[in-house]
């Protein structure tokens, strides 16, 4: 339980990763109506997956070294705390995307509350086994 939040992060952001950066022509088309037409957007959508592959690298070091475990789980609540905030505003200033980018907002958000849980429950844990 501690981890799974990291491990549900992973688990969604690593494919979300390559699709913005190895299979982005093909399937933002298909899944979302429109095309990366320009080097411009084809290099921030290759920068948007070395970020998200970056987290979860962070993330994995998390779920495998409890060294790591806090550093990861403050990093994914900022991560996708951050990424439903965007959305957020979105809705507020651009109106509702599709079904599957709204059912990302709230996936995020659960995300980011779990991890939040995680981070006090486990921590107070941590610190009462130590005294």
């Amino acid at each position: 339980m501690k981890k799974l939040h990291l491990i549900i992060s992973v688990i969604i952001v690593i494919p979300v990763a390559l699709v913005y950066g190895t299979a982005h022509q093909v399937l933002l088309p298909w899944l979302f109506h429109f095309e990366a037409g320009t080097t411009n957007l084809h290099n921030v959508l290759r920068a948007f997956m070395g970020l998200y592959l970056g987290m979860s690298t962070l993330w994995l070091a998390g779920i495998f070294n409890k060294r790591y475990w806090q550093t990861a789980t403050v990093c994914n609540i900022i991560f996708m705390a951050g990424l439903a905030l965007g959305r957020l505003v979105s809705f507020l200033t651009d109106g509702f995307p599709s079904s599957i980018l709204t059912i990302g907002f709230f996936g995020e958000t659960i995300l980011a509350l779990f991890g939040y849980y995680n981070l006090h429950t486990y921590n107070a844990a941590d610190s009462t086994s130590t005294r």
